[in-house]
């Protein structure tokens, strides 16, 4: 553009210059068409391949994330949001159900058991004495369907159940978790898991 504003002999000896080069560089780009073409197909099947092997990476570190926690873990004294996270991190691995065992769930369990993902439904057997009323369960249900609670004296323990499949043994109330020390174990038995479903079916 200098070239075509500039006057004298220099400024039309580059402006030849100029075209030269164009022209050049269009006679490259022509004669070697099918290079560049080979070129483009070498770099789109390396973005796939890229992004396949990417794909993998990311399977491989949901997994780890899936697996990270230990098989039992143990809270004392004072771990309080240590311990609420975990449990949260457990809530939120179901994908369609929660069954939580434990006697005395109250508003601040269902609050805990607001963070689970949507449409995961949650079943709760407690006691009777709980003090969860059926407007707690109402107000649950209104933002964070489905909850059904119902009343059993048959367990001491306390578990949670994700999808039919992997159970958490909670040596603790969710409610009180960190308050004092307890453990949570997870029960590798799918034996262990079974029974404790069928015993579900009776109560």
């Amino acid at each position: 553009m200098l070239a075509t504003v500039l006057k004298g002999e220099v400024a039309e000896q580059q402006s030849i210059f100029i075209m030269r080069a164009f022209r050049e560089m269009r006679r490259f780009i022509s004669n070697n068409a099918l290079l560049f073409e080979r070129i483009s197909h070498v770099e789109l099947k390396q973005l796939e391949y890229q992004k396949s092997t990417d794909e993998k990476f990311d399977k491989v570190f949901r997994y780890i994330e899936d697996h990270s926690e230990s098989e039992q873990k143990i809270f004392f004294d004072g771990q309080i949001y240590d311990a609420f996270s975990l449990i949260a991190s457990i809530i939120q691995k179901a994908q369609r159900e929660i069954i939580l065992i434990d006697g005395y769930v109250d508003v601040d369990t269902l609050n805990l058991l607001a963070k689970k993902n949507n449409g995961v439904d949650v079943k709760i057997y407690t006691y009777a004495s709980a003090r969860l009323t059926n407007t707690d369960a109402a107000n649950f249900n209104a933002q964070y369907p489905t909850l059904s609670v119902t009343k059993t004296q048959v367990f001491h323990d306390r578990f949670i159940i994700l999808d039919g499949k992997t159970a958490y043994h909670i040596g603790a109330s969710i409610k009180d978790a960190g308050k004092k020390c307890f453990g949570i174990s997870l029960l590798e038995d799918q034996d262990l898991v079974s029974d404790l479903l069928n015993r579900l079916k009776r109560v």
